[in-house]
């Protein structure tokens, strides 16, 4: 199996015109089938107080400038928007983009990470257990996959959501919807991800053997439900090491060996120039 290959750009501590040059490049080589961004509200990495755009927001501008590629967050947090807000801000962006959003969501981060933590508190945002925001996920899933789906108004009365009268008009270029991708690794999250999605993304560049029991602990999930493990495409997220590219080409075949079939590679900035092809010509070509 070949993977297909994508870049993600995280939109901190950079301009807007230089995520732009990038992401416009990538549009251009045919070996990049998918960009991402992430979706934080103050930087996790590098200065703690710098600049940072919101996710869909950057990702609308992003998805007129393009043509070609698939694009999405990888991803969004369910914890900083309510879910019938989020499937109408993904409805527009599959509208602007001609229909080429991959839609990730995830339970939002971890409690442990003080960085994002900050976040929630500086937004006026609640943050609560992880049990609860992985029950607030599956059914934020189950409401976003109606609003984009049903042809009349629906109420919803839920643990987390309840909407009365609740309709999405316009629906997505996208049929019967656009993709969904769960990002995470929790043993809950998997049942979630068991359940809702088509693609399922792990961040990689450690134990591959981990990752590839995560990956078996999620076919064990869909067995238990009746589903068929290979409707879910098994994403990863590498870091790139310019100085490196050997490690990199090494763990881009590593998760390829272990059955990921969609690899975003994580580009650091300052981006280079000509980064992207760069990325093909050393890290794809050369690897494939």
């Amino acid at each position: 199996m070949t993977p297909s290959f994508g870049i993600l750009t995280a939109p901190m501590n950079v301009g807007y015109d230089e995520i732009l040059r990038v992401w416009r490049e990538a549009d251009t080589v045919p070996e990049i089938e998918h960009a991402w961004l992430f979706d934080h509200l103050m930087p996790i990495g590098g200065d703690p107080d710098g600049p940072i755009f919101e996710g869909w927001t950057l990702l609308a501008a992003l998805a007129a400038q393009t043509r070609r590629m698939r694009l999405g967050l990888l991803v969004t947090s369910n914890r900083f928007r309510p879910p019938a807000m989020l499937a109408k801000i993904a409805t527009t962006v599959d509208i602007v983009s001609g229909g080429r959003l991959d839609f990730g969501i995830g339970a939002g981060s971890r409690p442990s990470h003080p960085l994002a933590r900050r976040e929630y508190d500086g937004h006026g945002l609640p943050y609560h257990s992880q049990d609860d925001a992985v029950a607030a996920l599956a059914e934020a899933c189950t409401v976003i996959r109606r609003l984009w789906t049903e042809d009349e108004p629906f109420d919803f009365e839920g643990e987390h959501v309840e909407l009365k009268g609740a309709f999405g008009n316009p629906k997505p270029v996208q049929r019967p919807h656009p993709p969904i991708m769960i990002g995470g690794r929790a043993s809950a999250t998997l049942r979630v991800v068991a359940e809702h999605a088509d693609l399922w993304n792990i961040p990689g560049g450690g134990d591959i053997e981990d990752l590839a029991a995560r990956s078996r602990l999620l076919d064990r999930y869909c067995a238990e439900i009746g589903r068929d493990p290979q409707e879910i495409t098994r994403s990863i997220f590498l870091p790139v090491d310019y100085d490196k590219p050997a490690l990199t080409k090494e763990k881009i075949a590593e998760a390829a060996g272990a059955g990921f079939g969609h690899i975003v590679l994580g580009l650091a900035n300052p981006y280079p120039d000509g980064v992207v092809r760069w990325v093909a010509d050393e890290l794809i070509r050369s690897w494939s």
